[in-house]
């Protein structure tokens, strides 16, 4: 199974040129101003320059790190900006699967309540990040009656297709979806990359296998969805992980192999003092300003990689110095409860945990050795 929902940006090679774009008249080595964008080369754009190219473009890719709440401010931005070039659009999220459609659809009309959006689309359950996050786009899109198009298929969807194998899953239960193209060589090596790095223990080799064939599955659904959206002509912008997208990889290789060749991808780009643009390549970087100052502070952590289990969460490892090694926490440990709520899924405890303020006390009840007990995790007070 996959058990992880976003992918680390990677360093590879450079990724396409936005050659037919014009530079503005300022240095190629000049370090672009917050608000510019960087192409290829080191050419400076304005928005305004950039965006009326962009919007005669099929597909538009925003990579992002989905916690970062810049990177949702620079997407709202460049999304409105294409959106005054263009209004015939689409906004793809790779955030749900396609069960959300009916949920996302109803959003947009006008029907629902950000509470019941929420719950109707499975969001924590579907996603888990802060949909705080995000609801400056979404409530743009029904604003402007913008769709909203879902994306992705679900976890379990993409672990049967990696695991059983394609021939298993019938056509109907895959959304029609057919076997992505192999990763190349660069793409395979930078996944087994971040296998390793997430993967605390000695795997085989057939479950590195299943991992990259998950992330092909998950990068050729967007690929199709956003092909199959851009048919009558809309633009399409799709908003996904930067690991999906950098240096030509990912969604935009399975573009290229579905037959749509008409993409580009953008980053946002937080220069350093040397004004090096980051290895991960896209077709153009936007220039923000260091945010670090604003970004909300990291939600706590309990230190628990977990799982699904029929009786609750099931804590499948421990990370050293973390909070629930403190509180004598686990391996196999089931968790039933926690603040007095019944577990039944990973994202309830993640719920639960994201509500703690810090240097609070957290109750969990847990089963060990098929004894029920109780465990205090205690989170650290805030820094000063």
């Amino acid at each position: 199974m996959l058990r992880y929902r976003s992918f680390l940006v990677r360093a590879l090679s450079s990724g396409a040129a936005l050659a037919w774009l014009a530079p503005l008249a300022a240095l190629a080595n000049d370090c672009p101003a917050p608000g510019q964008w960087q192409v290829d080369g080191g050419e400076t754009l304005t928005t305004a320059g950039l965006m009326a190219e962009l919007a005669e473009t099929r597909v538009v890719l925003l990579g992002e790190q989905h916690d970062r709440l810049d990177h949702h401010r620079w997407q709202l931005h460049t999304l409105a900006a294409l959106y005054a070039h263009r209004p015939a659009m689409v906004i793809g999220l790779e955030m749900l699967p396609r069960e959300a459609q009916t949920a996302l659809d109803a959003w947009v009309a006008g029907e629902l309540s950000e509470a019941a959006f929420l719950a109707q689309s499975d969001w924590r359950q579907a996603w888990g990040f802060d949909p705080d996050l995000y609801l400056p786009i979404l409530h743009f899109a029904r604003m402007q009656r913008i769709p909203l198009l879902a994306l992705n298929v679900t976890p379990e969807l993409r672990g049967r297709l990696a695991t059983e194998g394609w021939e298993t899953v019938p056509e109907q239960e895959r959304f029609g979806l057919t076997p992505p193209a192999p990763a190349l060589p660069a793409y395979r090596k930078s996944l087994e990359a971040v296998y390793t790095q997430h993967v605390d223990r000695d795997d085989d080799p057939a479950d590195l296998q299943r991992f990259i064939d998950a992330q092909l599955v998950w990068d050729r659904a967007m690929a199709m969805a956003l092909v199959d959206a851009a048919a009558d002509g809309t633009l399409v912008a799709g908003l996904m992980g930067a690991g999906h997208l950098a240096n030509g990889d990912g969604v935009p290789y399975q573009l290229d192999d579905l037959g749509l060749d008409d993409h580009r991808s953008l980053l946002p780009w937080v220069p350093g003092a040397d004004c090096q643009p980051p290895l991960e390549q896209a077709d153009a970087l936007y220039v923000l300003d260091d945010e670090s100052a604003f970004q909300p502070p990291d939600p706590p952590r309990l230190g628990v990689l977990i799982g699904k289990h029929e009786d609750g969460v099931l804590v499948q490892s421990i990370a050293p110095g973390s909070v629930a090694e403190a509180a004598g926490l686990a391996e196999d440990d089931v968790i039933v409860t926690a603040a007095g709520q019944p577990m039944a899924e990973p994202t309830d405890l993640t719920a639960v945990i994201g509500r703690q303020a810090p240097g609070t006390l957290l109750p969990l009840e847990i089963r060990r050795d098929g004894e029920f007990q109780e465990v205090l995790a205690r989170f650290p007070p805030a820094a000063p």
